[in-house]
């Protein structure tokens, strides 16, 4: 299950925003073939915009990228690298958008449209983040093209929407964390379910995990016998979050340990 995501107005005015040629012959427009003959790069460019509004993604992509073989000199190929990549995208072919992306990077870097290319590959991974049950390897890769998004253009509108999505991110790595951490606990390992509980804590406490982690951090310090460190965990959930369900439950648990670091919430 995926995060919903897909920014359509953001990439669709990124798409707009590139200018296009005079318009191709009705003939051109209505052809659907992705084996082309030679044609000039007006006719190409207009037709694979024509299947673009059409929705067509598959067919946009493939003639964009055409545009680029038959013309790689014209001004053209270096829109067309982009439109390609964003009709990838919205075909969902997340692989093919990610390597035109980089290709226009690789040979435009300072170009006006770099931006869009970076958040273009971030949404490209974004749109993959599974449910936390699975593998997060891509979830890592979204959160690493994301931070690149803010860090090489943060006053950008790609870098405000970024930074939104790393919110999300960072709550899902937050929340596969904690699954494994309750896993470890059902099976009385505390000790690693100590670790998991810990990195939440420590590296997502802005995420909704976060006072949940303490109390478990809580319950598990307690069950290895380290009193003094279930003592501090409760501590920090009393002093951030002590309306929360979480505290109450570990200001129970303290109570059987000499008390907890600070009074009930109640």
């Amino acid at each position: 299950m995926r995060i919903q995501s897909r920014p359509a107005a953001l990439l669709l005015a990124a798409a707009a925003a590139l200018p296009l040629a005079s318009c191709a012959g009705p003939s051109a427009q209505t052809r659907a073939d992705t084996r082309y003959v030679a044609s000039d790069v007006n006719t190409l460019y207009n037709l694979a915009k024509d299947r673009l509004d059409r929705n067509q993604y598959g067919i946009a992509a493939a003639i964009f990228s055409e545009v680029e073989r038959q013309h790689p000199y014209s001004p053209w190929a270096r829109r067309a690298q982009l439109m390609a990549a964003y009709a990838f995208y919205e075909d969902g072919e997340f692989t093919q958008s990610i390597a035109a992306a980089q290709r226009f990077l690789s040979i435009h870097p300072g170009n006006r449209d770099a931006p869009y290319a970076y958040y273009l590959i971030a949404m490209c991974y974004y749109d993959q983040i599974s449910d936390i049950t699975r593998d997060q390897s891509t979830t890592i890769l979204a959160q690493t093209a994301l931070n690149e998004v803010v860090r090489r253009y943060p006053q950008s509108v790609y870098a405000a929407d970024a930074r939104l999505k790393l919110d999300l991110v960072n709550d899902h790595l937050a929340g596969k964390e904690m699954e494994i951490g309750r896993f470890y606990q059902r099976r009385r390992q505390w000790l690693a379910a100590t670790i998991r509980f810990r990195s939440v804590a420590e590296q997502y406490q802005t995420t909704t995990h976060a006072p949940e982690a303490l109390m478990r951090l809580t319950e598990s310090y307690l069950a290895l016998g380290l009193v003094e460190e279930a003592r501090r965990a409760a501590a920090v959930l009393a002093h951030n979050y002590p309306e929360t369900r979480w505290y109450n439950r570990a200001y129970e648990l303290m109570q059987e340990y000499g008390g907890p670091a600070a009074p009930s919430a109640d």
